[in-house]
């Protein structure tokens, strides 16, 4: 058992303080751990203070996670709890993430005060959001609406609704659930139709490698089914060199012991960059070589003309490219 207090950090918004809190009653329940000697460590990222921009105009990469991470190589805290999808797929040097929760609801909310669901929007009418990913898939099924940058946090979005500064948006289903606001969800969008970022819903705990106290901490907390998932989509992200300036969407799910990207149609016969590759075994280390060899090999793939955000033809490490897959393992 640790002598001196155990430093979390985390973000500010309500969302991550919720997360981090989360994580901070688990591990004093798993561990008889006092609550009283577990401290929060508040820091504002690049991310929170970029609040009128995309973030794709700044880099794209570790923008919510960068002086958190320093804060913890600098051993100014003991472990630092993200949302997952915001975490880059390649971490500082002495980080490691042994920990992810079990996962909350993958897909995205649709929301919106005048409309029962996307296909209900009027042509023209002005989606709000961000997300590249987000962008490329409404458009992909919708292509008569309007898409405008819409950022901020789950409270602040909410009010640019009301506001009027667009007829719909979409946010992720886990934060609402954790905040307790679905009752603003209008609709859930499925897989089928709009894939989730990746890592989406998942939450984890981030440690130096060296840090065998923490580490013994929160290994209660892992939770195995949901890190191999996780694992997975950030191998396929990383094998496409994604950030939040590459519209890449990927969910895996455990069906049998091979990996398979399945064809990914639009409206009208278009079709989505596909490809498909088995990963024999089906453990980790398999399926992230696959990966790997899948993108590396992929043949030429038709683009979906609908969408300027899908448009770029080949699958290859050596160039930008935009992909939605659906990994399953």
């Amino acid at each position: 058992m640790q002598t001196n207090k155990l430093k979390i950090g985390t973000r500010g918004s309500p969302l991550a303080l919720w997360q981090a809190n989360h994580v901070r009653d688990l591990i004093a329940a798993s561990n008889d751990f006092p609550l009283s000697d577990i401290e929060l460590e508040i820091f504002k990222t690049a991310g929170d203070r970029i609040q009128d921009q995309a973030l794709r105009d700044f880099g794209g990469k570790g923008l919510f996670t960068k002086e958190i991470e320093d804060a913890l190589t600098d051993g100014q805290i003991d472990l630092a709890v993200h949302s997952m999808k915001d975490v880059q797929t390649e971490l500082p040097q002495g980080l490691t993430i042994p920990c992810i929760l079990p996962r909350e609801d993958i897909r995205d909310a649709f929301i919106s005060l005048t409309a029962k669901s996307l296909e209900d929007l009027p042509e023209g009418s002005k989606v709000g959001t961000s997300s590249l990913r987000r962008q490329a898939q409404v458009l992909r099924l919708r292509p008569d609406l309007t898409v405008v940058t819409y950022r901020g946090n789950v409270e602040t979005r909410l009010q640019k609704l009301k506001d009027g500064v667009a007829d719909a948006t979409f946010l992720a289903a886990a934060g609402l659930k954790r905040l307790g606001y679905e009752k603003h969800i209008t609709a859930l969008i499925e897989p089928s139709k709009m894939l989730p970022a990746v890592a989406q819903g998942a939450i984890g705990i981030e440690i130096r490698s060296n840090d065998t106290a923490s580490a013994q901490l929160i290994a209660p907390l892992n939770d195995p089914a949901t890190n191999l998932k996780v694992t997975t989509e950030r191998a396929f992200l990383k094998a496409l060199d994604g950030s939040c300036r590459t519209p890449i969407a990927g969910l895996a799910s455990r069906l049998t012991p091979k990996l398979a990207f399945p064809p990914k149609s639009s409206s009208g016969g278009q079709t989505w960059p596909r490809c498909s590759y088995s990963a024999p075994g089906g453990n980790l280390q398999s399926i992230c070589c696959s990966i790997n060899q899948l993108v590396t090999t992929a043949p030429h793939t038709p683009a979906a003309p609908s969408c300027s955000y899908l448009s770029t033809p080949h699958l290859n490490p050596s160039s930008k490219r935009s992909s939605i897959g659906s990994p399953q393992i």
